[in-house]
């Protein structure tokens, strides 16, 4: 029998609010602002996403690049870890949509 212990972290993170569909946004760009992040979940508060975010790259899924800018600029990309997560969640996601 298998142990699939290993998964209970990342089935924890990825089940939180808006976590897939944060690795599905950052991962349709090549990196996004945390304003335009917020343009393609105008249902999750900011203090949510940047909550999501933080997770992210204390997991090691996102990075996080500030430029040294005024005003300041920050922008989000996955990270090849945060990649592969995408492309296995994606079978996922197209049989959700296809059962609503």
């Amino acid at each position: 029998m298998e142990c699939y212990c290993q998964l209970e972290g990342v089935a924890d993170l990825l089940s939180r609010k808006y976590a897939m569909q944060l690795v599905s946004i950052i991962g349709a760009h090549e990196s996004l602002r945390f304003g335009e992040i917020e343009d393609h979940l105008p249902g999750a508060s900011s203090s949510t996403i940047s909550k999501r975010l933080a997770e992210f790259e204390d997991a090691g899924l996102v990075s996080r690049t500030q430029h040294d800018e005024i005003p300041p600029r920050v922008e989000y990309a996955l990270t090849a870890d945060g990649d592969e997560v995408r492309r296995r969640l994606e079978p996922l996601l197209e049989w959700a949509t296809a059962t609503e």
